[in-house]
């Protein structure tokens, strides 16, 4: 969420950004939280001078009543009372003010980083970095889910028949290879210096507010009604809000996490052959790498998540390349993201496998994440993500580029974690 301030100070600024997010009616939205802040600012200058008045009449009843004045104090007594009933119709005011602004506020998504390229969606982002071969496969070669059916190590109809589309149940190598890839990247995280965390797999309200994902976008999460709690979208949002209304100290920097989750979303709409198999998922595994840092070294640290994830990406032999997201499809809460793809040689396209972002100060004002700087002033913390990595198209990529006519290989970092070299 942006800071009432910020908007204030730098509403040029925010008005380009919004544009370039094509962002629409940012003008009026604008000028509506302004108006909402100007009314919520003389509303709390007008509650604070009559507490003011009244503070100063209380003191002077005690005074009259002693100096023996009985009529006088019962007269600023009665004056008193007029102005506790105009301070609780001004605290309603106030309250109601603050609440229009907050929800106002929640509308707006984040400015965008300078670096990031105008576009309308993904097909305007920008391609940064290629790495890798295409494998040369054979004519019959197959798509991942046949090649599942073939060795029988994912079963979509099973999965279908317990809960519905969407969710698969992994049998055999295809579990062990799941189980793998977890451990694999786990042990990468922490290698690079991640404190390993296992979060809770619901949340409250509260915490999806923290993060971006509530409110309006609850359609996208499943809720538990009874409870009130949403099942997690990512391990991005119990991570950092392990964090929320903590007040840091500077030498608390980096804060750097990592976690195993499964996921669940909705994807409400998703249907066609883009989607089949592993490509789109209801409930799916993913580890997440979350760094919580001082807004000086919030880029660095972004580059340092990007070379960290090029490297798994490079031990597991796979074709890569990243984008940084256009302003048409940046997320709501980021002011910069790279998407890393994997080449699916069997289905001839790119497979976006992780996200890497930015939020700046976005989450953090949300979250109440502030730290003490040098001139012991409190300061909004910089909040990052990325996945590190989702394993659905991971998964989905290592069956297509590593199939053979023989079987399917192991990569060769996984083999420690399999036990076995080849699926067949």
């Amino acid at each position: 969420m942006l800071q009432v301030q910020f908007i204030r100070e730098n509403k040029e600024r925010v008005l380009e950004g919004l544009a370039k997010r094509n962002f629409a009616n940012a003008e009026e939205i604008v000028e509506t939280v302004l108006s909402a802040d100007e009314t919520r600012r003389k509303t709390q200058v007008l509650l604070d001078n009559v507490l003011a008045e009244s503070n100063k009449l209380s003191k002077e009843i005690g005074i009259l009543f002693k100096s023996g004045e009985v009529q006088k104090a019962n007269l600023v007594k009665e004056k008193t009372g007029q102005l506790k009933t105009q301070s609780k119709d001004l605290s309603e005011e106030l309250n109601n003010a603050a609440e229009k602004l907050q929800s106002l506020l929640y509308q707006i998504p984040n400015i965008p980083h300078p670096s990031v390229p105008n576009g309308q969606s993904d097909e305007d982002n920008e391609e940064t970095f290629r790495e890798g071969e295409v494998p040369q496969l054979s004519e019959n070669a197959l798509p991942h889910w046949e090649l599942a059916r073939k060795y029988d190590i994912i079963d979509f109809e099973l999965g279908n028949k317990i809960t519905g589309a969407g969710f698969p149940v992994y049998k055999g190598k295809g579990a062990r290879l799941q189980r793998a890839l977890i451990h694999y990247f786990l042990d990468k995280n922490t290698a690079a210096g991640y404190t390993e965390y296992q979060v809770p797999h619901l949340i409250n309200e509260a915490s999806g507010i923290g993060t971006g994902q509530l409110p309006d976008k609850e359609g996208q999460m499943y809720h538990v009604g009874v409870d009130d709690l949403y099942l997690i979208p990512t391990a991005e949002v119990p991570i950092t809000n392990m964090f929320r209304g903590n007040l840091l100290k500077e030498q608390d920097f980096p804060i750097t996490c990592t976690g195993y989750t499964p996921c669940f979303r909705r994807e409400a709409g998703s249907y066609g052959a883009h989607v089949r198999g592993l490509n789109r998922l209801h409930q799916f595994d993913k580890v997440e790498i979350v760094r919580i840092e001082h807004p000086d070294n919030s880029y660095q640290a972004l580059n340092n998540m990007v070379e960290h994830i090029q490297e798994i990406l490079r031990e597991l032999k796979l074709p890569y390349r990243i984008l940084r997201l256009c302003g048409g499809d940046v997320t709501f809460a980021s002011a910069l993201t790279y998407d890393f793809e994997v080449f699916s040689t069997a289905q001839d396209r790119w497979l976006e496998v992780s996200s890497v972002s930015n939020f700046e100060t976005f989450q953090a004002n949300r979250l109440k994440l502030r730290f003490k700087n040098k001139e012991g002033k409190s300061q909004l913390a910089h909040t990052l993500n990325g996945s590190a990595l989702a394993l659905p198209r991971i998964m989905a990529g290592i069956l297509e580029n590593y199939q053979t006519d023989e079987g399917i290989q192991v990569p060769e970092a996984l083999i420690p974690y399999t036990g076995f070299d080849m699926i067949d």
